[in-house]
């Protein structure tokens, strides 16, 4: 069986005649919930891959208005947290025959809104996007947007419609506490600056806000570089720490790579840790208990998170089969978080 000659595009009439059945047949066999038998399915999908034939989904999304994939924007693409939540996300959602397709915002609210913009053209089924501050239009697009919208990564206090995460200003303050409970008052925060609205702003709040309960200052604040802070990044903002607070006996930082750059900076001027300065992180990142010293961590799951924020999809799109794409009031689901105290603490 060859394609067929003269005709550079395949058609799905050509599949249809190869195989001996109608087009609407063979509509169906492409259809992973189309009501066919699995004998007659089988024997077109041969045909298709013999003839190579893509179908062109345009018309059907088009009349159904159903375009087939979901909508994920995230801050970073080189972060493992992101990667597995992609992995969760891409796994679940495609059992249904959904695609996923991604955005990159590298933490700019600008550069999300023009995504969304773009993104909302195509006419996703759903849009899934990472919590780090957006802007009035962002949300005005996604508020007007007729299909469902999940926030990610964190709880905001005004929700655009459903979320999947924790509360990043909490998980920060058990942290601060755990490190407190552990005896050390003079503690500081590493973190970013021009951070307005990020999950990393939450953080040095929740900081804030455990020292100062606790009756202690929490003016040891390094905000250095814009976000991501790399393992580079931390360890120049590690040196600063020092040189500008000399005293300070432990360190929270913003993520995991900012600690162990900021432990490589602490090693680095002679100092022992935790002897010296103790050093702690935020995502239990896999290299965290391999360091040296293990690194004491907040631990959070994002399979879990992916996987969660796929069902939570795959319900809202089958309420919406009402027609309503609003049908599921807002959901909201929490995931946990842990306290991971290791040698660095």
């Amino acid at each position: 069986m060859t394609k067929p000659q003269g005709n550079p595009t395949v058609r799905m009439s050509d599949v249809a005649k190869a195989a001996g059945v109608s087009t609407m047949t063979v509509s169906r066999a492409l259809r992973k919930d189309g009501p066919i038998s699995e004998e007659t399915r089988t024997r077109i999908l041969d045909v298709v891959r013999k003839l190579n034939y893509v179908p062109d989904l345009t018309a059907g999304s088009l009349s159904s208005k159903k375009s087939g994939f979901v909508t994920v924007l995230l801050p970073s693409l080189n972060n493992l947290h992101f990667a597995q939540t992609v992995q969760a996300l891409t796994e679940t959602l495609e059992t249904v025959g959904l695609q996923i397709l991604l955005g990159y915002t590298n933490y700019c609210s600008d550069k999300e809104e023009e995504l969304i913009e773009l993104m909302l053209r195509r006419r996703p089924e759903a849009i899934i996007l990472s919590y780090d501050g957006h802007t009035e239009r962002t949300e005005e697009l996604l508020k007007k947007a007729s299909i469902p919208v999940v926030q990610i990564w964190e709880t905001p206090e005004r929700p655009i419609e459903h979320t999947v995460g924790f509360s990043n200003f909490d998980a920060a303050r058990q942290m601060t506490c755990a490190l407190i409970d552990r005896g050390y008052r003079k503690l500081a925060f590493l973190g970013e600056a021009h951070d307005a609205g990020t999950r990393g702003a939450a953080r040095r709040a929740g900081f804030v806000a455990a020292m100062e309960e606790a009756g202690l200052s929490p003016h040891r604040l390094v905000r250095h570089k814009t976000p991501p802070v790399s393992i580079t990044t931390g360890a120049e903002a590690g040196r600063i720490l020092m040189e500008t607070y000399p005293d300070t006996d432990c360190v929270f930082c913003v993520s995991d790579p900012a600690a162990f750059g900021a432990m490589s900076a602490v090693l680095e001027s002679g100092r022992k840790v935790p002897d010296d300065i103790a050093v702690a992180g935020f995502g239990n990142f896999e290299i965290s208990q391999y360091s040296t010293p293990p690194l004491s961590t907040v631990a959070v799951d994002p399979w879990r998170l992916g996987s969660a924020a796929a069902q939570l999809i795959l319900k809202v799109l089958d309420a919406a089969k009402t027609g309503n794409a609003h049908a599921l009031p807002p959901q909201h689901i929490e995931t946990k978080v842990e306290m991971v105290m290791r040698e660095s603490s």
